[in-house]
């Protein structure tokens, strides 16, 4: 298995794409992804793949996503906006574009008009060539519709969000059949609390995460979705030693999936 991190995991713009690139080589990172409306990604992708980096993911917008649910012209715009990071992905030859279906705590219901739009993306991507790749986020009820009505799209399980958002609730027995991708960080698991810490510097049991991996039978990178500014932790930590700790956070995570698996 290889192991992956989140690109700009350091900072938007606080070191240059080569910089970050040899930091990925350097510690064994053979795999990043992308936001898809990244400015630069017609030129950092190529960088990647030129270095030997799979981009093995893209991550849709996901600002004002609830509106996908409304009966309203806006829910169009929105959707646009998802298909437009389809259309990214299959200009790059990336595989998976992973997609919010809501946010907050008080995310609209499931709706008609949410299920047309997002079959319309799970569609469009199938003719691209693209798996759509649903996140867990707050609401169970919204992911247990899109992977019953949407047999040809996949889950990326966050586990921080996992445990900062779900109120306990458990998403890998439920949907680890259909795990295409990952999200790995480290929070304190209270309420809102999403960190994006390096795992093993906060409180998630990752001994548990490792089982539910190896149980899916996922095969995939263990990628990490760090944000060094979001807990405050990393302020005065190098980009060396910052991408030195994660690398070998991501390994020790790998490793307990594989002993687990072999047993």
């Amino acid at each position: 298995m290889k192991i992956g991190i989140s690109w700009d995991a350091y900072g938007k713009n606080e070191i240059k794409p080569e910089e970050q690139i040899e930091l990925l080589e350097k510690y064994g990172f053979g795999a990043t992804f992308i936001d898809s409306d990244n400015g630069d990604i017609d030129t950092i992708v190529p960088l990647l793949k030129e270095a030997g980096i799979s981009v093995d993911t893209c991550h849709a917008p996901f600002k004002g996503i609830n509106r996908i649910w409304s009966d309203l012209p806006e829910g169009d715009d929105t959707l646009k906006m998802l298909t437009e990071s389809v259309d990214v992905c299959a200009r790059h030859s990336i595989p998976v574009a992973v997609v919010h279906l809501s946010s907050g705590d008080n995310a609209p219901r499931i709706s008609d008009a949410g299920y047309y739009r997002f079959k319309k993306l799970v569609d469009y991507a199938c003719e691209n060539r693209v798996k759509i790749a649903f996140e867990n986020q707050r609401k169970l009820a919204n992911l247990a519709f899109a992977m019953e009505e949407f047999p040809g799209a996949g889950f990326c399980w966050d586990v921080g969000h996992e445990a900062c958002f779900a109120y306990g609730r458990r998403f890998m027995p439920l949907f680890g059949s259909r795990l295409v991708a990952l999200h790995i960080h480290d929070n304190f698991g209270k309420h809102e609390g999403d960190m994006h810490m390096i795992p093993f510097d906060a409180g998630l049991d990752f001994d548990t995460a490792a089982q539910y991996i190896a149980e899916s039978g996922f095969e995939g990178t263990v990628m990490l979705e760090l944000m060094r500014h979001t807990s405050g932790y990393y302020e005065n930590v190098s980009a060396d030693e910052y991408y030195s700790r994660a690398a070998a956070a991501a390994k020790r995570i790998r490793d307990k999936i594989i002993e687990k698996r072999n047993r």
